[in-house]
């Protein structure tokens, strides 16, 4: 059997995807299939005839259309209108086009000579985001594969900064991460990774709703230790509230301390004319983390590290390799990057630009946050809801009752009406819906609100 494409056989299936693509998206929007599924594993390999299938091949175009229905009718529909669980984009077609294009050419392109449009058109979105971000013409930037690489980098980059000789003795057992406790669990495992220990991880101060309080900060230092950074939420995981950016920013200048915003979920209210004050002060930071999978409408995963000072990015990593580090030095990305090899992923934000435009896809972000404010608005009229707080993104956390919510989260799932997500806030266990769907309306809020009163978990005060 020839090693090389027939093409032929590959018009035939790249047809029968866009068509599958096609039925699964357009049902989903619609809400006429369960927003999840969660068949067993084995059932479900049986049923998808894995074993077979990498025991003797053969699949033809045919064959391959059985398989990709019953493959994509399994699994989370995160275009449907009651997906509302995790910070994960029900994708847009111009970035599925660009895995399409990255799926045949693989130009992976952590140098140049590998891919040089596909670094070209990065550096371009880099550009672009630096300029949001307020950044200007003296910043560095990079993508990688998602946010927890993102973070890793940029810390890096901020120990580079403090302790320079870190990379080749070792990291200093005085130096320590200064973070809130709602700070995604990425930076802890970041710092472990880095030989700082999570012990080294230095909870900051903060409010009931875990958002970190100012006017403490100076409670944290400590002249025996060295922060390599101190770390900001926009927005929180968990809660989707904004830290003061300003306030803090003006705080870590002040004691010469790197300050990094983790804005992989909330950075995209920058697009927005009406939330992109909640990000007001973010242009202070020396590092900021953005992830375009979240509310830019990319596939998984691709996320941005940016940096004030360019000079700052290029010091994370301090390495030669002969076989590697040669000829396009300027547009080169492995001495900023964990990944020697990295997909085409600014061509995913790219194309959702080129079609949508900044405008688009900040009317994206501002349909959302408001969906979301108008469940909160419905949520607290109704009896037996409780907020929190009033939301400032797409995110909310609720509760209902006095029930074991992490019980009727579960519920929910497992008849595949509703899927939601849950966290802690203040010790008590809460719903949380996440709005990233632009399927979800009214109608599907005031489902939500109705099947959950109907469910009436046990009173366990979970």
């Amino acid at each position: 059997m020839s090693a090389t494409w027939n093409v032929d056989e590959f018009v035939k299936a790249a047809a029968v995807t866009v068509d599958e693509l096609a039925g699964y998206v357009d049902e989903s929007q619609r809400g006429l299939a369960p927003v999840l599924r969660r068949t067993p594993p084995a059932e479900l390999a049986e049923r998808l005839g894995l074993c077979s299938w990498i025991r003797t091949g053969g699949m033809t175009p045919d064959s391959y259309r059985d398989f990709l229905y019953d493959y994509l009718n399994e699994g989370t529909r995160l275009h449907h209108p009651a997906y509302l669980a995790h910070q994960v984009a029900p994708p847009d077609f111009p970035a599925a086009l660009a895995d399409f294009v990255h799926g045949a050419a693989n130009n992976v392109m952590s140098i140049y000579e590998m891919g040089a449009s596909a670094a070209t058109v990065e550096f371009a979105v880099i550009r672009w985001m630096l300029g949001k971000v307020g950044f200007g013409a003296g910043g560095g930037g990079v993508l990688t594969h998602g946010g927890s690489l993102a973070n890793l980098t940029a810390l890096l980059a901020a120990r580079a900064r403090t302790a320079p000789e870190a990379w080749t003795d070792g990291g200093p057992p005085d130096l320590v991460l200064l973070a809130p406790p709602s700070a995604h669990y990425s930076l802890t495992r970041a710092a472990g990774i880095l030989g700082m220990g999570a012990r080294n991880v230095v909870p900051l101060p903060v409010d009931d709703l875990g958002r970190i309080d100012v006017a403490r900060l100076p409670e944290v230092l400590d002249p025996a230790q060295r922060p390599i950074a101190l770390v900001a939420d926009a927005c929180a995981t968990g809660t989707g509230l904004y830290d003061d950016l300003r306030g803090i920013g003006e705080f870590c200048a002040a004691h010469h301390i790197w300050f990094h915003v983790d804005g992989t979920h909330g950075a995209s209210a920058l697009l927005s004319d009406n939330h992109q004050h909640l990000l007001d002060g973010i242009e202070l930071a020396d590092s900021v983390v953005w992830d375009a999978h979240k509310m830019l409408r990319t596939s998984g995963v691709v996320a941005a590290v940016l940096t004030r000072r360019e000079a700052d990015l290029d010091a994370a990593f301090q390495q030669e390799a002969a076989y590697l580090f040669y000829g396009d030095q300027g547009f080169d990305q492995l001495r900023r990057t964990v990944e020697g090899t990295k997909a085409e992923l600014g061509l995913k934000v790219f194309l959702n630009l080129a079609w949508r435009g900044e405008r688009g896809m900040g009317d994206y972000v501002a349909a959302q946050y408001a969906t979301a404010h108008r469940f909160w608005e419905l949520a607290v009229s109704r009896p037996g809801f409780e907020c929190p707080y009033e939301p400032e993104s797409n995110i909310v956390c609720f509760r209902y009752g006095t029930g074991d919510q992490a019980a009727l989260r579960e519920q929910l799932m497992a008849e595949g009406s509703f899927h939601l997500s849950s966290t802690e806030i203040d010790g008590a266990r809460h719903l949380r819906v996440t709005v990233m769907a632009p399927a979800t309306d009214d109608r599907t809020l005031e489902s939500l609100l109705d099947r959950i009163a109907e469910t009436r978990p046990a009173a366990t005060g979970h």
